[in-house]
């Protein structure tokens, strides 16, 4: 059936929010919209859920303020739509969604003649769309667009079914229907996997450090070192994902992060929620196995990064500090897991010269704000007239990091444990130029806003990290 077809037989294109129209699910967007701006979303939701998903809906609704502009629209559908009323069809948005919803997404994409959505006592969803849709259109008939199995009633009582990204099993069902057609495809697995930040595990190569530095490298230590690493690698993933859904409206106005999995829709932000235990669970397990120090360490470094996240990130300063900290715990962990004590060297070390990476991240993204004329940072504390302050505070930092550096090397404990140890001199002129380069890099815009990221694909960086190395291991050998 042709368009023309269509508005001659006056049939209604019938349109879904969740899942269709857009990439993502409203009930789960205003939970976690309503989150980043209060913990008491929470106990707002548990309530709200006892009177039913229609009530919930309304109240989280009403908590989040959705903004409708920077939802993930799919670009197919509002294309499909758009040729449907070039050709005199009509076009009107029904969901589940609360009906407030509807009406911010009516408005701002001036695509539909009407908005029909949850009314607080009715969720429009599955049979309930499928009663209002019949009694509504029975003479002219209806083609509806949907994407999931609750919509599988609504199309049954469709003149043409269109399903959107759906699942291999609905798209069995809504092939066999008359005047049937399927748009898109489903999420591929490689943007669950993005959306762990698997690059982000380097950082966990820190629970190695204790042992590195101690020289103690016997198989049971390195199995619980191992343990430590996987454990890490699963709590802080189940962090990140946390931080995203957080984010989203901050990421989706990003010229970049708009790019995230859970900002652009390529991963269903319903299935981001539940891999935030599912990881932290897996995490837990892992670091139990190696002892309970590392389990309650690593318990402990999850509530600091959501703690970070709910209220700490909008605190300037307060949040490089607990960024700092976060890197410490790594090290903490790898002591305890492994049972090296832990030199006090080594952390004094740590919280300077993390301090100073947390610093030139906040650099780098008050640097990228200034370029794009914008005066604050969403869901920051800071300003871009805070960017000198925060570009001393970066060289500070890393400094006195390789001045701890230095007087460590010329410790009595440090020339009993290493054989050539004016070897690590290399490590502490090494430091001192990479950081001065990536404070430089971070001023002229040059970095991206994370600089594990940017160490990771920057040549110079890379053999920076190589010379460390060798002068650690020739200190060691020679």
């Amino acid at each position: 059936m042709t368009a023309k077809d269509r508005r001659d037989d006056k049939e209604v294109l019938v349109v879904d929010l969740d899942g269709t129209l857009i990439r993502s699910d409203t009930l789960y967007e205003c939970f976690w919209q309503a989150l980043s701006q209060s913990w008491r979303a929470i106990p707002v939701a548990a309530n709200g859920l006892s009177g039913g998903r229609a009530a919930l809906k309304t109240k989280l609704a009403a908590l989040a303020d959705i903004d409708a502009e920077y939802l993930p629209y799919n670009e197919e559908v509002l294309a499909y739509i758009a040729r449907w009323r070039e050709a005199g069809g009509k076009v009107i948005l029904v969901t589940a969604a609360d009906q407030a919803i509807a009406d911010k997404v009516a408005a701002h994409t001036k695509l539909f003649d009407e908005a029909i959505g949850s009314d607080g006592t009715t969720n429009l969803k599955g049979a309930a769309k499928a009663r209002l849709l019949r009694d509504r259109f029975a003479d002219e008939g209806y083609a509806y667009m949907g994407d999931s199995r609750a919509d599988i009633p609504v199309w049954q009582g469709a003149k043409t079914a269109i399903a959107v990204s759906p699942e291999p099993a609905v798209a069995a069902k809504v092939k066999a229907m008359l005047g049937s057609e399927v748009l898109g495809d489903t999420p591929a697995p490689g943007a669950y996997f993005k959306a762990l930040r698997p690059h982000q595990w380097l950082k966990n190569i820190l629970v190695f450090l204790p042992i590195m530095t101690a020289q103690q490298y016997g198989t049971v230590t390195l199995f619980h070192a191992l343990l430590a690493f996987v454990a890490f690698s699963m709590v802080s993933s189940s962090g990140y994902v946390f931080n995203d859904l957080m984010d989203l409206r901050a990421d989706r106005a990003h010229p970049r992060k708009q790019k995230r999995p859970f900002a652009s829709g390529r991963v269903p932000i319903a299935h981001g929620t539940a891999m935030v235990p599912i990881l932290l669970i897996a995490g837990l397990i892992s670091a139990a196995i190696a002892n309970w120090q590392t389990f309650w360490i690593i318990a402990l470094y999850f509530v600091m990064t959501c703690v970070y996240s709910l209220y700490i990130k909008r605190r300037a300063i307060a949040d490089i500090c607990t960024l700092a900290g976060l890197y410490t715990l790594r090290i903490i962990a790898g002591g305890l897991a492994t049972g090296v004590a832990l030199s006090v060297w080594l952390l004094a070390f740590s919280m300077f010269f993390f301090f100073a990476l947390a610093a030139v991240k906040r650099q780098a993204e008050l640097v990228d704000l200034t370029r794009r004329g914008v005066q604050t940072a969403g869901r920051r504390g800071y300003t871009v007239d805070d960017l000198p302050v925060i570009s001393q505070l970066t060289l500070a930092s890393g400094f006195v990091s390789v001045l701890v550096m230095a007087l460590y090397i010329n410790s009595p404990g440090v020339q009993d444990l290493y054989s050539a140890p004016w070897l690590l001199w290399g490590i502490c002129l090494t430091l001192l130029y990479w950081i001065s380069r990536i404070a430089l890099k971070a001023h002229r815009g040059k970095m991206d806003d994370d600089p594990i990221i940017y160490a990771l694909r920057d040549k110079t960086s890379l053999a920076c990290i190589a010379i460390m190395i060798l002068c650690a291991i020739g200190a060691a050998v020679l």
